[in-house]
């Protein structure tokens, strides 16, 4: 049976792993170095945009953006980034679609040098085709830049991959390429944050019936 979607990309943060942990205590020592603090709800807003932007949102200028994302990504390269799980279903449906004969592509804003380590410390790394991130200092650091660059480096036809994202980034980066979308309904967004994607997928096993269409 011809599958649906031959190519699907992933985010990572919501949508793979549940790595509000590990990113909501490094922003609070970021945060907290510089004497800011926030109530940790509030930091959820944190998780999917580009940090820098989110940070210098917060702190009122990109000069202490800028600290606070180095000071974030102290704090993250050590700990915070293994305060992490994989949400259950998730290598399941990697693994289904692998032998299905579709290509799983990584497209998360997490600089890529983080985002390799954390599929090589969950073994998740073996179901994907290509591993696409964001620069740690370079042009692309947001979801549509990253989602351009997997594309040129895949060479997929933007009518045949579909997108799975938790927030309203993946899905508005991916309806700008023409991409199909769907949202991971199990990840970080607030409600009615991705009802406009093309579905939203209670579980990873609603995202296999999907692509598979079955």
């Amino acid at each position: 049976m011809q599958v649906r979607y031959p190519t699907v990309f992933f985010d990572l943060d919501g949508t793979l792993t549940d790595s509000a942990p590990g990113i909501l205590n490094s922003c609070e020592y970021a945060l907290s170095a510089l004497g800011i603090h926030m109530a940790r709800q509030e930091m959820y807003a944190f998780i999917g945009p580009p940090l820098l932007d989110s940070f210098t949102k917060i702190t009122g200028s990109e000069e202490l953006g800028r600290k606070a994302l180095v000071l974030y990504r102290e704090y993250f390269s050590e700990k915070g980034i293994f305060e992490n799980s994989v949400y259950p279903g998730i290598p399941e449906l990697l693994q289904a679609l692998q032998e299905a004969g579709c290509a799983s592509v990584l497209a998360t804003a997490k600089p890529l040098v983080f985002a390799r380590r954390i599929l090589d410390y969950f073994d998740l790394t073996r179901w994907f085709a290509h591993v696409g991130g964001a620069d740690l200092q370079g042009p692309v650091k947001g979801k549509y830049e990253v989602l351009v660059r997997d594309l040129a480096e895949t060479g997929a036809d933007p009518a045949t991959v579909l997108m799975v994202g938790d927030r309203s980034d993946d899905v508005d980066a991916a309806q700008r390429l023409g991409l199909a979308t769907a949202a991971a309904g199990w990840g970080y967004a607030r409600e009615g944050e991705v009802a406009h994607a093309d579905c939203v997928c209670a579980r990873p096993e609603d995202v296999r019936r999907y692509v598979l269409g079955r």
